[in-house]
């Protein structure tokens, strides 16, 4: 039984990296601009699609579907900024929340009518067969994923905290107006947060494709797992997302495997309450 609670938990560390990278774009939005994105989980839809459509035309996996996905809905995410967010951020929380999810019914309703609700999926071996390492059969594709995740998550982390950019996008978080006094253009930071955003959330879609069913309501329950993650974690803090992200995805794993996969949420959603009510700020964040 112990040897199979690893294997439960190591495939549960590669499936909360996929969750900490498409969670660590929501929280990078609200890091710079106190927005919360209700499209978010329809944007991770997106970008399964994309992957969808690339191997549908192409006959390819990940290693172009991935790329273009990421571009995509980086696109996505410049245009969804200048022609909606920059509009209602001024505006009242209540406009911001309608925009957002307006946004989201509509990505929805769009798929809806060009693909239809049928659930679709990727061939189980686009990527490979299963790798055994150390005794563990892990699949190759949640190898992949949970791998890329990982590394991009951490690049994000590395961006913010290492380069100029970051640095700018960080003087915009604290103080735009401060920040416009010392030459950086909120506007130029803000469309570039978006784009990072998105992309990131596009690629993490295209990831979890490999291995996870495609319907345009995916989004519901992906965007559900993104806005506990980054609770969890700590909003705005992109390690807190990425330390709540693999958090989420052992307890989901190994509650699935110890009292049934029906369950599995009931577990992660009472952590999610516990820690509402005793550390709002997640573990990460600021008090």
């Amino acid at each position: 039984m112990a040897f199979f609670l690893v294997q439960v938990i190591v495939g549960g560390l590669l499936l909360g990296a996929v969750y900490a990278l498409f969670s660590s774009g929501l929280t990078l939005v609200w890091g710079m601009m106190n927005i919360v994105n209700f499209a978010h989980g329809d944007f991770v839809m997106l970008g399964m699609y994309a992957a969808f459509v690339v191997f549908s035309l192409f006959g390819v996996g990940p290693a172009a579907g991935a790329p273009f996905a990421t571009l995509l809905l980086a696109t996505v995410g410049v245009i969804v900024y200048f022609g909606l967010i920059r509009h209602i951020m001024e505006g009242p929380m209540l406009a911001q929340i309608l925009g957002t999810f307006g946004l989201a019914l509509l990505l929805r309703y769009s798929v809806f009518w060009w693909f239809g609700a049928n659930f679709l999926s990727l061939p189980n071996n686009i990527v490979g067969g299963t790798y055994d390492i150390f005794g563990l059969r892990i699949e190759a594709s949640r190898l992949l994923a949970g791998a890329v995740a990982l590394l991009v998550t951490l690049g994000l982390h590395l961006l913010l905290t290492r380069t100029s950019l970051g640095s700018k996008m960080l003087a915009v978080a604290e103080d735009s107006t401060a920040a416009q006094l010392m030459g950086i253009r909120p506007d130029s930071m803000q469309a570039i947060a978006w784009a990072i955003a998105a992309g990131a959330t596009g690629l993490a879609g295209a990831l979890i494709a490999t291995f996870f069913y495609i319907v345009p309501t995916v989004g519901e329950t992906l965007g559900i797992v993104a806005f506990v993650t980054v609770s969890l974690g700590g909003f705005g803090s992109v390690p807190g997302a990425l330390v709540a992200g693999l958090l989420i995805g052992v307890i989901e794993s190994v509650s699935g495997y110890l009292i049934g996969a029906v369950y599995k949420d009931i577990v992660v959603y009472a952590l999610f309450i516990f820690f509402l009510w005793f550390r709002p700020q997640g573990l990460m964040g600021k008090a």
